[in-house]
């Protein structure tokens, strides 16, 4: 859950823009080619870059949180994402596919271990990924941190977030008739995915424009509306996924399964007034981790441009390559 965000307000704490020294596209198999590039120091420490969504994709702005001298940072679009192949498809795309994909990308570069760094739905992702993997990863950090649970997920679309902001919540869910109310994502699924480009495209927007809305604590809840075709594509790879409930095995599955990273260092950057992904997720996380430091910033949200947020997670790879 994460949205491509306005950097102005954090860009003071953030590295200069940095160019790629390599790009290039990834045949994966299963008909996905994988858009991934590297930049900074090639022979510095290696950091993986996971964007949030699912369907978001990386920006350049993700490339500058990280001293590039120090650091060799790989990032990619995920399946269907981006400037990955076929653009917005479903097919083949689940969340042991995007790990596969990482592993593929770490085994091509020939890197042993590398940091997992990831936001919203990259950070569960990361976790996802360092615990199928956990001798790949040598450090994690998240921010606005998502578990893939059924309680964060009704938190979203099942009115939480809504009596916070109850006049966004009525036009988010007033485009849904009455008797399919009790299940939004479901009901959103079937518009989304009806075959009707006009009524995908409107049912995008709407499902963009309320997760937009809530994304900054200095949000007014006016926010503004995606091209038409990228909040389309990025609606439908997201509710894809929650359709599925992330498909993992069980409810829970990532906190259960934290003693399988217990030994890798983390740090938590979480907004203390994140909509999105309530700070009890974090927290959470950071109990069941003893190895893990939570940051709270106070006076932010979720989004990545967050000046708070901003900064702490440059301090944060800071500190990490001073070590």
């Amino acid at each position: 859950m994460d949205k491509i965000p306005d950097q102005k307000h954090a860009v003071q704490y953030l590295y200069p823009p940095v160019d790629p020294f390599d790009q290039r596209m990834m045949d994966v198999g299963d008909g996905h080619t994988v858009y991934f590039e590297q930049c900074g120091n090639p022979n510095g420490i290696p950091v993986v870059v996971l964007h949030g969504g699912p369907g978001g994709g990386c920006s350049p702005s993700m490339r500058r949180y990280f001293d590039p001298e120090k650091y060799h940072v790989i990032l990619f679009d995920q399946r269907g994402c981006g400037r990955s192949k076929p653009f917005a498809s479903v097919t083949n795309n689940t969340t042991w596919d995007l790990v596969a994909d990482i592993e593929r990308i770490r085994a091509a570069l020939g890197i042993d271990k590398w940091i997992a760094f990831g936001g919203s739905w990259g950070a569960t992702l990361a976790l996802i990924y360092a615990q199928t993997h956990p001798d790949r990863v040598r450090n994690i950090v998240l921010r606005g941190v998502f578990m893939m649970t059924q309680a964060e997920l009704d938190w979203f679309y099942g009115g939480g977030a809504g009596k916070f902001w109850p006049d966004l919540w009525v036009r988010f869910v007033n485009l849904i008739p009455e008797d399919e109310r009790d299940d939004l994502i479901a009901a959103y699924h079937r518009r989304l995915f009806c075959g009707d480009m006009q009524t995908e495209i409107k049912y995008g927007k709407a499902w963009a424009a309320w997760e937009n809305a809530l994304a900054s604590i200095h949000s007014s809840g006016g926010g503004h509306e995606g091209p038409g075709e990228y909040s389309r594509t990025f609606s439908r790879l997201e509710n894809h996924y929650f359709t599925h409930a992330g498909f993992l095995e069980f409810d829970g599955q990532i906190l259960a399964h934290v003693p399988r990273i217990a030994h890798i260092p983390g740090v938590i950057v979480q907004g203390r007034y994140d909509m999105i992904c309530p700070p009890t997720s974090a927290y959470n996380l950071a109990q069941a981790w003893p190895n893990a430091e939570l940051k709270m910033v106070r006076n932010a949200g979720h989004a990545l441009s967050e000046p708070g947020i901003s900064a702490e997670l440059v301090r944060t790879m800071d500190r990490i390559a001073a070590q």
